[in-house]
Protein backbone atom coordinates (compact mmCIF):
# COMPACT_ATOMS: atom_id res chain seq x y z
CA UNK A 1 0.00 0.00 0.00
CA UNK A 2 1.40 3.52 -0.71
CA UNK A 3 2.13 5.90 1.87
CA UNK A 4 -0.01 9.51 2.25
CA UNK A 5 0.79 12.02 4.91
CA UNK A 6 -2.02 14.30 5.84
CA UNK A 7 -0.71 17.53 7.24
CA UNK A 8 -1.97 19.74 9.06
CA UNK A 9 -0.44 23.39 9.43
CA UNK A 10 -1.36 26.14 12.25
CA UNK A 11 -1.61 29.87 12.24
CA UNK A 12 1.86 30.34 13.68
CA UNK A 13 3.68 29.31 10.27
CA UNK A 14 0.92 31.13 8.08
CA UNK A 15 1.16 34.06 9.93
CA UNK A 16 5.23 34.12 9.32
CA UNK A 17 6.14 34.56 5.28
CA UNK A 18 9.95 33.18 6.29
CA UNK A 19 8.58 30.39 8.22
CA UNK A 20 5.88 29.60 5.76
CA UNK A 21 8.64 29.67 2.55
CA UNK A 22 10.93 26.81 4.86
CA UNK A 23 7.81 24.72 5.67
CA UNK A 24 6.33 24.51 2.54
CA UNK A 25 10.13 23.53 1.28
CA UNK A 26 9.93 20.96 3.26
CA UNK A 27 6.96 19.86 2.64
CA UNK A 28 7.65 19.42 -0.76
CA UNK A 29 10.76 17.14 0.39
CA UNK A 30 8.50 14.61 2.42
CA UNK A 31 8.18 11.26 -0.04
CA UNK A 32 5.89 9.93 -1.19
CA UNK A 33 1.72 11.47 -1.52
CA UNK A 34 0.52 14.16 0.57
CA UNK A 35 -2.63 16.38 1.67
CA UNK A 36 -2.14 19.74 3.62
CA UNK A 37 -4.54 21.11 5.60
CA UNK A 38 -4.47 24.48 7.02
CA UNK A 39 -7.59 27.05 8.91
CA UNK A 40 -6.14 31.01 9.18
CA UNK A 41 -7.67 31.96 12.56
CA UNK A 42 -5.63 34.81 13.19
CA UNK A 43 -5.60 36.88 9.93
CA UNK A 44 -9.74 36.67 9.65
CA UNK A 45 -9.61 38.11 12.89
CA UNK A 46 -7.52 41.29 11.83
CA UNK A 47 -9.80 41.48 8.65
CA UNK A 48 -12.85 41.19 10.96
CA UNK A 49 -11.32 43.70 12.98
CA UNK A 50 -10.32 45.97 9.92
CA UNK A 51 -14.36 45.74 8.80
CA UNK A 52 -15.92 46.44 12.20
CA UNK A 53 -16.75 42.88 12.85
CA UNK A 54 -15.79 41.85 16.67
CA UNK A 55 -14.71 38.01 16.71
CA UNK A 56 -16.73 36.11 19.54
CA UNK A 57 -15.22 32.95 21.23
CA UNK A 58 -16.42 30.54 23.76
CA UNK A 59 -13.82 28.51 24.81
CA UNK A 60 -11.27 29.21 22.20
CA UNK A 61 -14.20 28.31 19.37
CA UNK A 62 -15.04 30.87 17.28
CA UNK A 63 -18.99 31.28 16.75
CA UNK A 64 -19.58 31.89 13.38
CA UNK A 65 -22.55 34.57 12.54
CA UNK A 66 -22.99 34.94 8.82
CA UNK A 67 -20.68 38.10 9.08
CA UNK A 68 -17.69 35.56 10.27
CA UNK A 69 -18.83 33.30 7.88
CA UNK A 70 -18.13 35.67 4.85
CA UNK A 71 -15.08 36.74 6.71
CA UNK A 72 -13.45 33.46 6.80
CA UNK A 73 -14.53 32.32 3.39
CA UNK A 74 -12.64 35.34 1.96
CA UNK A 75 -9.94 34.79 4.21
CA UNK A 76 -9.70 30.35 4.31
CA UNK A 77 -10.53 30.02 1.00
CA UNK A 78 -9.57 32.96 -0.73
CA UNK A 79 -6.27 34.88 0.58
CA UNK A 80 -4.52 31.89 2.50
CA UNK A 81 -5.42 28.96 0.00
CA UNK A 82 -4.54 30.62 -2.98
CA UNK A 83 -1.31 32.25 -1.91
CA UNK A 84 -0.48 28.77 -0.43
CA UNK A 85 -1.11 27.05 -3.60
CA UNK A 86 0.73 30.02 -5.83
CA UNK A 87 3.48 29.56 -3.48
CA UNK A 88 4.09 25.46 -3.86
CA UNK A 89 3.36 26.13 -7.79
CA UNK A 90 6.20 28.30 -7.62
CA UNK A 91 8.76 25.64 -5.78
CA UNK A 92 7.54 22.91 -8.08
CA UNK A 93 4.89 21.31 -6.82
CA UNK A 94 1.39 20.59 -8.47
CA UNK A 95 -0.87 21.54 -5.91
CA UNK A 96 -4.31 22.40 -5.80
CA UNK A 97 -6.58 24.30 -3.65
CA UNK A 98 -10.02 23.09 -2.16
CA UNK A 99 -12.90 23.84 0.44
CA UNK A 100 -15.07 21.14 1.03
CA UNK A 101 -17.45 22.05 -1.62
CA UNK A 102 -15.08 21.66 -4.31
CA UNK A 103 -16.05 17.97 -5.61
CA UNK A 104 -17.74 17.52 -2.98
CA UNK A 105 -15.05 16.25 -0.77
CA UNK A 106 -16.26 17.26 2.47
CA UNK A 107 -19.72 17.05 3.62
CA UNK A 108 -20.17 18.58 6.74
CA UNK A 109 -23.63 18.80 9.37
CA UNK A 110 -24.54 22.21 10.42
CA UNK A 111 -23.71 21.81 14.50
CA UNK A 112 -26.67 21.44 16.66
CA UNK A 113 -27.39 24.54 18.88
CA UNK A 114 -27.42 23.07 22.88
CA UNK A 115 -26.45 25.17 25.26
CA UNK A 116 -24.23 27.19 22.65
CA UNK A 117 -25.32 28.54 19.41
CA UNK A 118 -22.25 28.23 17.76
CA UNK A 119 -23.39 29.45 14.08
CA UNK A 120 -22.45 28.43 10.54
CA UNK A 121 -19.76 25.85 12.01
CA UNK A 122 -19.79 22.45 10.54
CA UNK A 123 -19.35 18.94 12.16
CA UNK A 124 -18.07 15.69 10.23
CA UNK A 125 -18.67 12.02 10.99
CA UNK A 126 -17.03 8.98 9.00
CA UNK A 127 -18.74 9.82 5.58
CA UNK A 128 -18.24 13.06 4.73
CA UNK A 129 -15.29 12.66 3.31
CA UNK A 130 -14.75 11.67 -0.76
CA UNK A 131 -11.78 9.85 -0.51
CA UNK A 132 -12.27 8.12 -4.06
CA UNK A 133 -12.35 11.78 -5.07
CA UNK A 134 -8.84 12.67 -3.31
CA UNK A 135 -7.53 9.71 -4.55
CA UNK A 136 -8.15 10.17 -8.15
CA UNK A 137 -6.48 13.75 -7.62
CA UNK A 138 -3.29 12.13 -6.20
CA UNK A 139 -3.04 9.74 -8.63
CA UNK A 140 -3.38 12.50 -11.15
CA UNK A 141 0.07 13.95 -9.41
CA UNK A 142 -1.60 16.89 -7.91
CA UNK A 143 -1.00 17.91 -3.83
CA UNK A 144 -4.34 18.85 -2.76
CA UNK A 145 -4.51 22.40 -0.13
CA UNK A 146 -7.98 22.29 1.68
CA UNK A 147 -9.40 25.00 3.81
CA UNK A 148 -11.61 25.24 7.18
CA UNK A 149 -14.70 25.51 4.42
CA UNK A 150 -16.78 23.05 4.06
CA UNK A 151 -20.45 22.33 3.00
CA UNK A 152 -23.77 20.66 3.66
CA UNK A 153 -24.83 19.65 0.09
CA UNK A 154 -27.67 22.43 0.03
CA UNK A 155 -25.81 25.10 -0.69
CA UNK A 156 -25.08 26.27 2.69
CA UNK A 157 -21.06 26.83 3.27
CA UNK A 158 -19.62 25.74 6.65
CA UNK A 159 -16.40 27.15 8.51
CA UNK A 160 -15.32 24.11 10.03
CA UNK A 161 -11.75 23.05 12.78
CA UNK A 162 -9.20 22.62 10.55
CA UNK A 163 -7.77 19.80 13.15
CA UNK A 164 -11.02 17.92 12.70
CA UNK A 165 -10.67 18.18 8.82
CA UNK A 166 -7.22 16.76 8.83
CA UNK A 167 -8.26 13.86 11.55
CA UNK A 168 -11.45 13.01 9.14
CA UNK A 169 -9.35 13.25 6.08
CA UNK A 170 -6.68 11.00 7.17
CA UNK A 171 -9.27 8.19 8.38
CA UNK A 172 -11.24 8.28 5.11
CA UNK A 173 -8.15 8.01 3.37
CA UNK A 174 -6.53 4.92 5.62
CA UNK A 175 -8.28 2.70 3.45
CA UNK A 176 -6.50 3.60 0.28
CA UNK A 177 -3.10 4.50 1.75
CA UNK A 178 -0.67 3.82 4.87
CA UNK A 179 -1.78 7.00 6.01
CA UNK A 180 -0.06 9.15 8.84
CA UNK A 181 -1.45 12.18 10.48
CA UNK A 182 0.79 15.11 11.11
CA UNK A 183 -0.03 18.25 13.17
CA UNK A 184 2.63 20.75 13.13
CA UNK A 185 2.27 24.13 15.51
CA UNK A 186 5.04 25.88 17.40
CA UNK A 187 6.18 23.13 19.67
CA UNK A 188 8.38 20.24 19.70
CA UNK A 189 5.60 17.49 20.61
CA UNK A 190 4.19 16.90 23.86
CA UNK A 191 6.52 18.13 26.53
CA UNK A 192 6.62 16.77 30.40
CA UNK A 193 7.90 20.41 30.84
CA UNK A 194 6.05 23.42 28.39
CA UNK A 195 8.84 25.34 29.20
CA UNK A 196 11.83 22.83 28.28
CA UNK A 197 12.42 22.32 25.02
CA UNK A 198 14.60 19.15 26.02
CA UNK A 199 11.92 17.50 27.63
CA UNK A 200 10.10 16.39 24.73
CA UNK A 201 8.36 12.63 25.15
CA UNK A 202 9.02 11.06 21.84
CA UNK A 203 5.98 8.22 22.04
CA UNK A 204 2.95 7.90 23.84
CA UNK A 205 0.92 4.22 23.06
CA UNK A 206 -2.88 4.71 23.40
CA UNK A 207 -2.66 2.95 26.78
CA UNK A 208 -0.47 5.79 28.29
CA UNK A 209 -2.97 8.72 27.41
CA UNK A 210 -5.09 8.35 30.45
CA UNK A 211 -1.74 8.43 32.93
CA UNK A 212 -0.68 11.66 31.61
CA UNK A 213 -3.08 13.18 31.81
CA UNK A 214 -3.48 12.41 35.41
CA UNK A 215 0.39 13.22 36.16
CA UNK A 216 -0.36 16.25 34.36
CA UNK A 217 2.18 15.79 32.02
CA UNK A 218 -0.92 16.21 29.21
CA UNK A 219 -3.22 18.93 29.80
CA UNK A 220 -5.11 22.13 28.40
CA UNK A 221 -5.73 22.26 24.41
CA UNK A 222 -3.67 19.32 24.04
CA UNK A 223 -6.11 16.66 25.55
CA UNK A 224 -8.51 17.24 22.64
CA UNK A 225 -5.55 17.30 20.36
CA UNK A 226 -4.62 14.09 21.25
CA UNK A 227 -7.84 12.54 22.27
CA UNK A 228 -8.93 12.95 18.64
CA UNK A 229 -5.45 11.69 17.43
CA UNK A 230 -5.76 8.25 19.42
CA UNK A 231 -9.62 8.13 17.90
CA UNK A 232 -8.05 8.59 14.35
CA UNK A 233 -5.27 5.54 14.74
CA UNK A 234 -8.43 3.52 16.21
CA UNK A 235 -9.95 4.43 12.97
CA UNK A 236 -7.13 2.79 10.81
CA UNK A 237 -4.16 5.50 10.72
CA UNK A 238 -0.90 4.36 11.05
CA UNK A 239 0.62 6.87 13.08
CA UNK A 240 -0.13 10.68 14.18
CA UNK A 241 2.70 12.93 15.12
CA UNK A 242 2.20 16.04 16.82
CA UNK A 243 5.76 18.07 15.94
CA UNK A 244 6.89 22.01 15.46
CA UNK A 245 6.33 23.42 11.84
CA UNK A 246 9.89 24.04 11.43
CA UNK A 247 11.23 20.23 12.53
CA UNK A 248 9.23 18.82 9.34
CA UNK A 249 12.26 17.61 7.30
CA UNK A 250 13.35 15.31 10.30
CA UNK A 251 10.06 13.25 9.97
CA UNK A 252 11.95 10.75 7.51
CA UNK A 253 14.14 9.94 9.63
CA UNK A 254 11.59 9.43 12.42
CA UNK A 255 12.80 12.28 14.40
CA UNK A 256 9.61 14.67 14.22
CA UNK A 257 8.10 15.55 17.24
CA UNK A 258 5.58 13.26 19.47
CA UNK A 259 4.58 9.66 17.85
CA UNK A 260 1.40 8.40 18.43
CA UNK A 261 0.68 4.58 17.97
CA UNK A 262 -1.92 1.94 19.13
Amino acid sequence: MNKLSVIKIGGNVIDNSEKLHQFLLDFIALPGKKILVHGGGKIATELGDSLGVEAKMVEGRRITDIETLRIVTMVYAGLINKNMVAQLQAKGSNAIGLTGADGNIIRAVKRPVKEIDYGFVGDLDAASVASETLKNLLEAGLVPVLCAITHDGDSQLLNTNADTIASAVAVAMSGLYETSLIYCFEKRGVMKDIDDDSSLVQQIRSGEFEGLKQDGTVSGGMIPKLHNAFEAIKNGVNAVYIGKADELSQLDQQNFGTRLIR
